[in-house]
């Protein structure tokens, strides 16, 4: 539905957008993730026609937009801040993009009527914006949007001025509106747990350039990047030099002497690497399991989260990991700070990512 070939955009000397190639698929939920000042709004905004690439190409549906103004791309947005009409009821805000078509007054009616009912906005069709919860107006402004019923649906952070429990809630009323409608939506966001929780694929960019595009599970388990492992959710980044392998399998040491197995990946031709382990694939053991990846340390740290705990450990050589464990009520999986404990680790949960 969407696709960019070798899209650039420059203001002045500075290259917020550099090269990105990719395409998203027809009824996809696609989110592009990164912090702040990263590009993905100047990726939505190229792809919505309000900026132009400094070079490459954007089709939307096979047919090359790169230069169409918005009005004349197949697509509609979402902003931060809402954008609706104060002066307008919730039924003239939703109407409003049918009128300017000039749609017939019975089909606009009609259409008012099924996307209302969509976002369980019937109650308020009188009312004007201001009468509404921030969750009521951002229904609102999905609602308008969706009625011209876009081949493409852009939303700029749409949530961010939704307090944390609406935020949670909204995230599943929209991936759920997404699924029933089946348009492609784009969604930009900062925010990891909204990426992870409604994507179906993410973007990961950083200073202008896409790291890495994958299904959510691709995205946290098997990182490309040192940025990517650390920006999406919590890892332990250590490096490593590999000192032999066999059998499919890497064996490295990392600082401090702690020897692990690794299974050989793509990105392992260097003798040195950087490896990511994430926390809550370390187990704690009170005696040695004596399998592959099974060490000594100590519960350096404890911080208690409710459903669980995080855990700072020292390892021989005062390297430091983080794990994290459920608190399942279980006296064996109870530790505490200052205790001696075993670790271990799988081979395949550890990834091997680039600098």
């Amino acid at each position: 539905m969407v696709e960019l070939r070798q899209v650039s955009k420059r203001f002045g000397s500075h290259e917020a957008l550099k090269d990105a190639s990719f395409a998203i698929n027809t009824g996809e939920f696609m989110t592009f993730l990164g912090p702040s000042g990263c590009g993905k709004t100047t990726c939505l905004r190229l792809i919505s026609g309000f900026d132009t690439p400094s070079s490459g190409r954007i089709f939307i549906d096979g047919k090359d937009v790169t230069f169409d103004p918005p009005y004349r791309r197949d697509v509609n947005q979402v902003f931060q801040n809402y954008a609706l009409f104060p002066h307008l009821t919730i039924y003239e805000n939703i109407a409003f993009g049918l009128r300017m078509k000039r749609v017939a007054p019975a089909d606009i009616t009609h259409r008012v009527q099924r996307v209302l009912e969509m976002t369980a906005l019937g109650d308020f069709v009188n009312r004007k914006p201001a009468q509404l919860s921030g969750g009521q107006r951002q229904r609102v402004a999905l609602a308008r949007a969706i009625i011209c019923e876009p081949k493409v649906l852009l939303l700029d952070e749409p949530l961010s001025a939704l307090d944390a429990k609406l935020r949670t809630q909204m995230r599943v009323e929209l991936k759920q509106l997404q699924k029933k409608l089946g348009i492609t939506f784009i969604y930009v966001t900062h925010d990891q747990e909204e990426a992870l929780t409604m994507s179906d694929r993410v973007a990961v960019i950083n200073a202008g350039r896409v790291e890495q595009i994958g299904t959510v599970s691709e995205i946290y388990y098997k990182p490309a990047t040192r940025f990517v492992a650390s920006f999406i959710g919590d890892t332990n980044i250590v490096e490593a030099q590999i000192l032999d392998s066999d059998s499919g399998m890497l064996r490295c040491r990392l600082k401090g002497g702690l020897e692990l197995r690794v299974r050989r990946q793509e990105s392992d031709a260097s003798a040195k690497l950087l490896l990511s382990l994430r926390p809550e694939k370390i187990r704690l053991h009170r005696i040695d399991p004596r399998g592959v990846n099974s060490f000594s340390c100590q519960v350096a740290m404890e911080i208690f989260k409710g459903a669980v705990d995080e855990l700072t450990l020292t390892v021989q050589g005062n390297l430091q990991l983080g794990a994290i464990l459920a608190n399942d009520g279980n006296a064996e999986t109870d530790f505490h700070e200052g205790d001696q404990v075993f670790a271990s680790i799988q081979p395949e949960d550890i990834h091997i990512v680039a600098e």
